[in-house]
């Protein structure tokens, strides 16, 4: 992955519906060496696909929350099908330390949010962080760090 390819993955991180001939303007390039280069990040699974970003409270939830959840490994066949059933579980993450899970989820309330813990409450031990604002957002990676010799 040489400088070019890092520039175009931070355009597409920022938006990914960047038309193909900005791109080829910003990176100094034509459209289709461009289009040739971002086939290949698509192939290679450098890219692994597009997202659109929603604004959650404009859909009604208004409760983001982080769940740490303490699973017995005997109980992941189970806890990973359920996990994935349940829609406003938007991260799960299996951790190090006290708990064996991190789990983002949205709710439009902390009714509902109190009674999907209770629900996970069969699994194991939990403790729910409610988010109060989000100073940085979510956002895409620094291609640019990591081995200086690359940039």
């Amino acid at each position: 992955m040489d400088k070019i390819d890092k520039m175009l993955i931070t355009l597409l991180q920022k938006n990914a519906r960047m038309p193909l001939k900005t791109l080829a303007e910003n990176v100094f390039l034509s459209s289709p060496a461009v289009s040739a280069r971002i086939e290949r990040l698509e192939r290679d699974e450098i890219i692994e696909g597009y997202e659109v970003k929603v604004n959650q409270l404009k859909l009604g939830y208004h409760i983001t929350a982080f769940i740490n959840l303490e699973v017995a490994p005997v109980q992941k066949p189970e806890f990973y099908p359920f996990i994935k059933s349940c829609p406003n579980v938007v991260e799960c993450n299996c951790v190090t330390g006290t708990y064996s899970m991190l789990l983002k989820v949205v709710f439009p309330s902390t009714m509902e949010l109190d009674t999907f813990v209770g629900q996970l409450q069969k699994f194991g031990r939990t403790s729910t962080q409610i988010v109060f604002s989000t100073p940085v957002p979510p956002r895409g990676i620094d291609v640019n760090v990591g081995n200086p010799e690359e940039n």
